[in-house]
């Protein structure tokens, strides 16, 4: 299996450590007073200081329009719950609450949209089934 690497830019690492290691619970690793990485679900996310990426609502996903560009992870369904669970709890202001798309269809997932405090999208999508990821 590779391992996906996602450079970015946070305007505070404090913000980003309470974030991704607090809330969403992935690990810190290397960092120095400009940068941060972190196991993103068993991917490298390094988090620099600087501007963020600019983005627009300009992606279609169902009735509504997302961030572009934004990143994310796909889970499996019980880690994809937990996490929604999780995050629903803590507040986190949603652009897309969790919710499941194409049931019944090929593709079947569970999506949620949200941002990090630097203002960068995520998103984070859940499936029953490894195969439905690449499903027509």
């Amino acid at each position: 299996m590779s391992v996906f690497h996602f450079a970015c830019n946070v305007t505070d690492l404090d913000e980003a450590r309470a974030f991704y290691g607090g809330l969403l619970g992935c690990e810190e690793g290397r960092s120095t007073e400009t940068w941060v990485d972190f196991d993103f679900f068993g991917h490298q996310l390094s988090l620099h200081l600087g501007q963020p990426f600019a983005t627009a609502n300009t992606g279609h996903v169902g009735e509504h329009l997302v961030a572009i560009p934004h990143f994310g992870v796909v889970l499996d369904k019980p880690a994809w719950d937990a996490l929604a669970e999780k995050l629903t709890k803590a507040g986190v202001a949603f652009e897309l609450a969790p919710v499941t798309r194409f049931a019944g269809e090929p593709g079947e997932q569970s999506t949620m949209f949200f941002r990090d405090p630097s203002g960068n999208p995520i998103e984070i999508k859940g499936f029953a089934a490894s195969a439905g990821l690449f499903a027509r």
